[in-house]
């Protein structure tokens, strides 16, 4: 199994950081590849241009699709998996992944008459958030979450689709002690994670 890993965060000491890096070593150790965009290390552009809109707006349908994203939905039909690694910002992904789902799940590849984009075996979004699960608040924030990742930007891309939440990660607020204890659990849930993907018994 080969998967593509598109990580968000700007922050390389962050617990998120720390997700990827045991999702990673899950992952080859269990003998899968790998491949990762990592967008503020790669400086993927965010904005959708004028020229965008015009050609996803049928304005002028003939334009191409620019050349760095056409890299990403090569990256994209070159994998069976893609996993997206990310802290939650008000309720949403960083502003720079939601610019990447923009500017990425163009007309005639993500979607329209007969897209281009292959239909992915599975889709994981791998979150991680300060505040508890535990909370009405947080609950329903996720729910949210997974009708706007899940419902609409995968929908029928992939077979499969889950999202897995990393809670209680926020600093102060009397949390340290607690998040230094979860830094260690869910380090080794994601390396598990990663050692199970694609495994039809435990990945559900």
């Amino acid at each position: 199994m080969k998967v593509l890993i598109v990580y968000c965060h700007p922050c390389r000491e962050s617990f998120t950081a720390q997700v990827k890096k045991a999702f990673i070593k899950g992952l080859t150790d269990a003998g899968k590849s790998y491949e990762i965009s990592d967008l503020y290390e790669m400086k993927f552009d965010p904005v959708f241009t004028e020229s965008e809109y015009k050609r996803e707006a049928f304005y002028e349908k003939g334009l191409p699709v620019p050349s760095d994203v056409a890299e990403e939905q090569k990256k994209i039909n070159n994998s069976d998996a893609i996993v997206f690694i990310y802290p939650v910002f008000w309720t949403e992904c960083p502003a720079l992944l939601t610019g990447w789902f923009q500017r990425v799940w163009t007309y005639g590849f993500a979607y329209g008459d007969d897209p281009a984009m292959k239909q992915l075996e599975k889709a994981l979004f791998l979150v991680t958030m300060g505040g508890s699960v535990k909370d009405n608040v947080r609950v329903e924030q996720i729910s949210a979450m997974k009708t706007v990742m899940i419902g609409d930007r995968i929908h029928n891309r992939a077979k499969s689709a889950e999202m897995i939440v990393f809670d209680e990660m926020t600093r102060g607020y009397g949390n340290d002690e607690n998040r230094n204890e979860r830094i260690k659990q869910f380090a080794k849930q994601a390396y598990q994670i990663g050692i199970n993907l694609g495994e039809k018994a435990n990945d559900k």
